[in-house]
């Protein structure tokens, strides 16, 4: 690991002054540390300086004004999944984030943290390969390699990379807000702009500016679509696995299971740099029966342009189902995760 200097602000001026100090080449915020230690530890993060946020009191989840709910950045995402207003009003959210990782990880990763992850690339990881997010301009192996847990989605002849959160899938579903603040000031940024797709510039997972903070996400008030939701994970192992097709899936029906549907939504997981929604399928569900047959056609649109590169060639079929499915448990009103969760063999 290389040198770097460590510092516990009281309070965030003080963070975010320690952050954006010129001196601290690279300085990093770090909550639970899940994600960023281990990059560390294996040499593929060399931040400067760590600037624990722990103290900043970023923790709390609050009802909003508007009838949505704020959540802290620093809530840790066990307390967020099993906050009593997160699981009535947002069962989709404590479904995804309860589908994640472990109960350890999740006892210990922030909610800002969830949204920083960044990707389980075999090639990212391994220093001895060539890898654009890590090193800009060296290649992507894995497009003609080890490509299996990949993207099929919004890839560029620069990386073919994964985001890897459960968490982001439901809040992107969700039209979630993250607010972020630096020594410049405050600013919103909606999730559907919070994360990139790779373009020429892998290395940047995401709009978050040098220097800025994540403090809280907003979640406006979804109770249309508290009743009939689902997250269905499809995975190599029931737990402690990473998605290999995700779906956050919820409709608001004018009557049950085969009722028309008033409004969707549809987002997915491990397919792209960023959680997956296309809007267009959602507004083409609007006045359709909840058949399979209406789920099957959003499908279509959603994975319209969609390639695979070998290994992951078998993620096409597996998200045209997994979206059926996943639109399917919501108009039953599951509510909650699948255990149907096993992937195609190796």
């Amino acid at each position: 690991m290389n040198p770097f200097t460590f510092s516990r602000p009281g309070d965030i001026e003080a963070a975010l002054a320690a952050l954006a100090d010129p001196g601290s080449v690279g300085a990093r915020p770090v909550a639970g540390g899940t994600n960023l230690l281990d990059l560390m530890k294996e040499g593929v993060m060399r931040p400067g300086r760590l600037v624990d946020i722990n103290a900043l009191g970023l923790d709390r989840i609050e009802d909003a004004p508007d009838g949505g709910l704020r959540l802290g950045a620093l809530a840790r995402n066990a307390d967020t999944a099993y906050d009593e207003r997160v699981r009535s009003r947002y069962p989709l959210l404590s479904a995804a984030i309860l589908a994640g990782a472990s109960p350890q990880l999740r006892n210990m990763a922030s909610n800002g943290g969830n949204l920083l992850q960044r990707t389980r690339c075999y090639y990212f990881y391994d220093l001895g390969t060539p890898c654009n997010k890590r090193t800009p301009g060296s290649g992507c192996p894995a497009r003609e390699g080890l490509n299996r847990q990949l993207a099929i989605l919004g890839t560029s002849e620069q990386c073919i990379a994964t985001h890897p959160s459960d968490m982001c899938v439901a809040l992107r579903a969700l039209d979630a807000v993250v607010h972020v603040r630096s020594t410049s000031g405050e600013r919103d940024i909606p999730f559907a702009d919070f994360h990139r797709l790779p373009g020429d510039r892998p290395d940047l997972d995401s709009t978050l500016e040098p220097g800025e903070l994540i403090t809280h996400i907003d979640l406006p008030d979804a109770g249309r679509f508290a009743a009939h939701c689902a997250y269905i994970k499809v995975r190599d192992r029931l737990s402690y696995a990473f998605a290999l097709v995700s779906v956050a899936a919820a409709l608001d029906l004018d009557g049950g299971p085969g009722g028309t549907i008033r409004a969707a939504r549809i987002a997915l997981g491990g397919v792209a740099h960023k959680p997956w929604r296309v809007e267009a399928a959602e507004a083409a569900l609007a006045g359709q029966p909840a058949t399979e047959a209406s789920f099957s056609a959003a499908a279509d649109i959603v994975l319209h342009g969609a390639r695979g590169y070998g290994q992951n060639d078998f993620k096409l079929a597996l998200a045209h189902n997994t979206i059926i499915q996943a639109l399917s448990a919501a108009a039953r009103g599951a509510g909650q995760a699948s255990g149907e969760q096993r992937g195609e063999p190796t």
